[in-house]
């Protein structure tokens, strides 16, 4: 089992900044891929980025050339720096990490004012 506590969360206007993080604990060894996605009211869940144990990523489309995932393997954290946020970038947004299973936080709100 992997517990997630996810923090950074928060209001910011349009064109500001916002630093997820999120801290894994439990059954950390296992862990490869950590990551993050979001929802936002009314849609589906949507993949956000990704970060593999080795420091391979992957972006959604959307966000590339905004955000930045960062992993630190030795405190079993993963980070999201989020700039030139936008008012569509609203979400809840989940990390989650992949070892033998899927797991996912809670979730922590970004809300994005124009």
């Amino acid at each position: 089992q992997v517990q997630l506590v996810e923090s950074g969360g928060g209001l910011v206007q349009a064109g500001g900044s916002l630093r997820l993080s999120c801290a894994a604990s439990g059954s950390i060894f296992s862990i490869n891929v950590m990551g993050w996605y979001r929802q936002a009211p009314g849609k589906q869940r949507e993949f956000v980025a990704r970060i593999t144990s080795g420091g391979s990523t992957n972006y959604a489309d959307s966000v590339k050339g905004r955000f930045t995932i960062t992993r630190d393997n030795a405190k079993s954290t993963v980070s999201l720096q989020m700039n030139s946020l936008k008012p569509e970038d609203t979400a809840v947004y989940y990390c989650y990490v992949e070892s033998r299973a899927m797991y996912w936080g809670h979730g922590t709100q970004v809300t994005v004012s124009s």
